[in-house]
C-alpha cells in the first residue's frame, strides 16, 4: 500500500468527514452557500482538523523509527497548539514557561520567563477564559506512548491511579470533596477537602521512573471512582489501535474488582487489582443434586487468603530469578468468585452476582536495595481475563505500577501541579492538561538533551536520564525547536476596575462528603 504524505492523508480524512455533512440532497445544495454558511463551514472543519491530525498516526512521524528525535518533539508541540482552542497562544507559552522555570513556584514568577512574552494578567485570564479540546489532547498523548508499548509481543499495561488537589482552605471553590491523603491530615484524620484526579499512564519494563501519561479525570464527590475508571478505559481501548493482545490494566487496593469488572464486561482488556490479606473467596459449587424444594448452592469450596489449610493446587505456578528480588514464586489460583453484598446498592443488580477470575499470590524472597530492612510480605492480587494469565507479565506489571507514584511526584513537585490556588475546578482541569504535556515533552526530549548533573550525581547514558535532569536542560531545546504561538499585540493599558465598585464577597461552597 502506498504511504501517503501528511498533507495528502490529512487532506483524505477532511473528504471522508465533509461526506457524512448534509449539505446535498439529489445532487442539489441543501443549503443556500450564502459567505456566512462558507465561513461556517470553514470554522467547523478547522474545529475538526486537530483530531484527524491526532488520528493519523503519520502525521506525527510515529510510524516511521527513522526520523530525527528533534522533529517528532517539534510536530508534537505544533499537533498540542493546534488542541488549544481559545487563547491558545497564552496557554502554550505558559506551558513553555514551566519547562524553562526549573521549579514552579507560583504563577506571577512564570510571567517572568524570557518565553513568556505576556503579562502576568493574560495567565490568569488564559485558565480562566481558555478552552482546551481534551479528546484531541487524549488522542495526541495516546500516540506518543512509551517505546517498550510498540512491541507486539507483550501486551500494553497501564496503571490508573487517584491524586489529590488539596484545597483545604478554599471555601470559595466549588466542587471539593473529601478525600484520603497520605501526608496531610485534618483533625488528627489523614483526609483533606480537595479535588481528586484520575490518572491513566502506560507503564514500560526498564527501571527509571518514566511513565506516559494518556488520560486525567476530575472525579466529582458524588461519582464513583471505580466507574470513573471504567470510562477512561473504555475510551482509552476504542483511541488504541486494534491489537491481538488485550491491554492490561492496574489498580490498586482501593478499587472494586467486582465492580470494575461488571462495568468492563465485553471489553478487550485485563485487569489486575490489588487485594487485601484478609479476604474470602468460593470455588463454584459441585453439580447439585435434584432436590424437591431449595436454593441450589451458588458458593463451594472455600478459599481464605489466610489460612493455608484452604489452598488447594493452583492452576498456574510460576518461578523465576527477579533483579533485585531474588527467587520469586508466583501462584493463581482461577474460577474463583467473592461473595457480594448489597448487590442492588453497589453493582445495580437485583440478586447477589458471580464474578469470576484468578487470585494471584506473589512471594519473593528480598525486597529491592533500600528496602531490604523490611520483611517482604505476600501481595495478593486478583486477575481477570481471556484463558489463563501470563504470570511472568501479572508480577512484574504490578511492581512497576509504583512508577505512577514517582510520575504524580514529579508532576507535583518541579513541575507544581498542585501550586496555583485556582478558584473553579475547570481552571484546576486547563492546568493539569498543559502539566501533563509539559510531562510529555520531557519524555520526547530523552536522548536530545545533554546532562547537566550536579557535582554529587553520577554520570548516566543519555536514554537514562531522570525527569528532573531533562526539565534542567530543556531551555536549550527551545531556541532550535521554536514556537508556534503568536507574538503579543500590545493593546494599552488596562483601565482596571472602575472607582467605587466592589467586587462583592464570593459565595461559600462547602466541601461535599460522600456517605460511606
Amino acid at each position: 500500500m502506498d504511504t501517503l504524505c501528511p498533507r495528502q492523508s490529512r487532506h483524505r480524512c477532511v473528504g471522508r468527514w465533509l461526506h457524512k455533512l448534509p449539505l446535498w440532497v439529489d445532487d442539489r445544495p441543501r443549503v443556500k452557500l450564502t459567505p456566512w454558511n462558507l465561513w461556517y463551514f470553514r470554522r467547523m472543519i478547522q474545529a475538526e482538523l486537530p483530531r484527524l491530525r491526532v488520528e493519523n498516526p503519520n502525521h506525527l512521524g510515529i510510524v516511521a523509527g527513522s526520523i530525527d528525535p528533534n522533529e517528532i518533539l517539534r510536530k508534537f508541540r505544533e499537533a498540542f497548539y493546534t488542541c488549544l482552542r481559545r487563547r491558545a497562544d497564552a496557554l502554550f507559552e505558559l506551558s513553555d514557561a514551566v519547562l524553562t522555570a526549573g521549579s514552579v513556584h507560583s504563577p506571577p514568577h512564570l510571567s517572568l520567563e524570557s518565553v513568556h512574552r505576556r503579562g502576568w494578567g493574560s495567565l490568569y485570564s488564559a485558565l480562566r477564559h481558555g478552552r482546551i479540546d481534551t479528546e484531541a489532547l487524549r488522542c495526541l498523548l495516546a500516540s506518543r506512548l512509551i517505546a517498550t508499548e510498540c512491541r507486539n509481543d507483550r501486551p500494553p499495561v497501564y496503571a490508573i491511579d487517584m491524586s489529590v488537589w488539596a484545597r483545604c482552605d478554599a471555601e470559595a471553590s466549588p466542587g471539593r470533596g473529601y478525600y484520603y491523603h497520605p501526608s496531610r491530615h485534618s483533625a488528627g484524620q489523614p483526609i483533606v477537602a480537595g479535588w481528586a484526579y484520575q490518572l491513566v499512564a502506560a507503564l514500560g519494563f526498564e527501571r527509571d521512573s518514566w511513565v506516559a501519561p494518556v488520560d486525567a479525570v476530575r472525579v466529582r464527590p458524588e461519582e464513583d471512582a471505580n466507574d470513573v475508571a471504567a470510562e477512561q478505559v473504555k475510551r482509552l481501548l476504542s483511541r488504541l489501535p486494534g491489537r491481538s493482545t488485550a491491554p492490561l490494566f492496574v489498580f490498586d487496593a482501593g478499587y472494586d474488582p467486582v465492580r470494575l469488572q461488571r462495568n468492563l464486561e465485553g471489553q478487550n482488556a485485563q485487569i489486575l487489582v490489588r487485594l487485601h490479606s484478609g479476604r474470602a473467596f468460593y470455588a463454584d459449587p459441585p453439580t447439585p443434586e435434584r432436590r424437591p424444594v431449595g436454593r441450589p448452592s451458588v458458593h463451594g469450596e472455600k478459599f481464605d487468603l489466610k489460612d493455608r489449610k484452604t489452598w488447594h493446587e493452583p492452576s498456574v505456578e510460576h518461578s523465576s530469578e527477579g533483579t533485585g528480588y531474588g527467587k520469586v514464586r508466583v501462584r493463581a489460583w482461577s474460577g474463583l468468585h467473592p461473595k457480594t453484598r448489597r448487590a442492588g446498592e453497589r453493582y445495580g443488580s437485583d440478586s447477589a452476582c458471580v464474578v469470576r477470575g484468578a487470585v494471584v499470590l506473589v512471594e519473593v524472597e528480598r525486597l529491592p536495595r533500600g528496602e531490604r530492612r523490611r520483611k517482604p510480605k505476600k501481595l495478593w492480587l486478583w486477575w481477570h481475563g481471556e484463558g489463563e494469565p501470563d504470570l511472568e507479565l501479572v508480577w512484574r506489571s504490578y511492581v512497576r505500577r509504583f512508577d505512577v507514584e514517582h510520575g504524580v511526584k514529579m508532576l507535583k513537585g518541579a513541575l507544581g501541579w498542585t501550586i496555583p490556588r485556582v478558584r473553579h475546578p475547570e481552571q484546576a482541569d486547563r492546568w493539569t492538561w498543559l502539566v501533563l504535556a509539559v510531562y510529555t515533552q520531557l519524555r520526547l526530549a530523552r536522548g536530545i538533551v545533554a546532562d547537566r548533573r550536579l557535582p554529587w550525581e553520577r554520570p548516566l547514558p543519555i536514554q537514562s536520564l531522570t525527569p528532573t535532569r531533562i526539565l534542567r536542560s530543556f531551555a536549550t531545546l527551545l531556541p532550535t525547536l521554536g514556537t508556534p504561538a503568536k507574538e503579543p499585540k500590545p493593546r494599552g493599558r488596562s483601565p482596571g476596575r472602575p472607582k467605587g465598585r466592589l467586587s462583592g464577597r464570593a459565595k461559600r461552597y462547602p466541601a461535599v462528603k460522600k456517605a460511606a
